[in-house]
């Protein structure tokens, strides 16, 4: 099967920010299952805690492994903050609709908004962030 270079590109930094995903989900779930077992923290602000441990790893990997930018760090930074904030919008309103609205156990509410939020920030560094 013949694939073009924009397409092998596109997986390529896909295979790369799913990599660099699991390196922050660690850091996310970690922090997320330490508070809430640890009797800590409920999980809605425990997986928001997460959440900044995990893109604190993300932006740092995924600026030169997944993009290979060569934007300023003044200029990337603010974006990435961006993009993660809106993330960290979706996250609080997911697991608030999960595991307070519907009584959902947090672990599968966390993979299904981690699904969802992989997505938009793929999508959205891609274009935006490190373009």
């Amino acid at each position: 099967m013949i694939t073009s270079r924009p397409l092998q590109r596109l997986i390529r930094q896909f295979t790369a920010f799913f990599g660099v995903g699991l390196a922050a989900a660690v850091a996310h779930y970690g922090l997320l299952i330490a508070l809430v077992e640890g009797g800590a923290a409920h999980p809605v602000p425990a997986t928001l805690a997460g959440y900044v441990a995990g893109g604190l790893v993300s932006y740092l990997l995924n600026r030169k492994h997944t993009y290979e930018s060569d934007r300023p760090h003044r200029e990337a930074t603010w974006r990435f903050a961006l993009v993660a904030f809106v993330g960290f919008l979706v996250t609080w309103f997911l697991m608030h609709a999960f595991t307070v609205w519907l009584g959902g156990p947090y672990l599968p509410s966390q993979v299904i908004t981690t699904g969802v939020v992989m997505l938009w920030s793929f999508l959205a560094h891609k274009r935006w962030t490190f373009a």
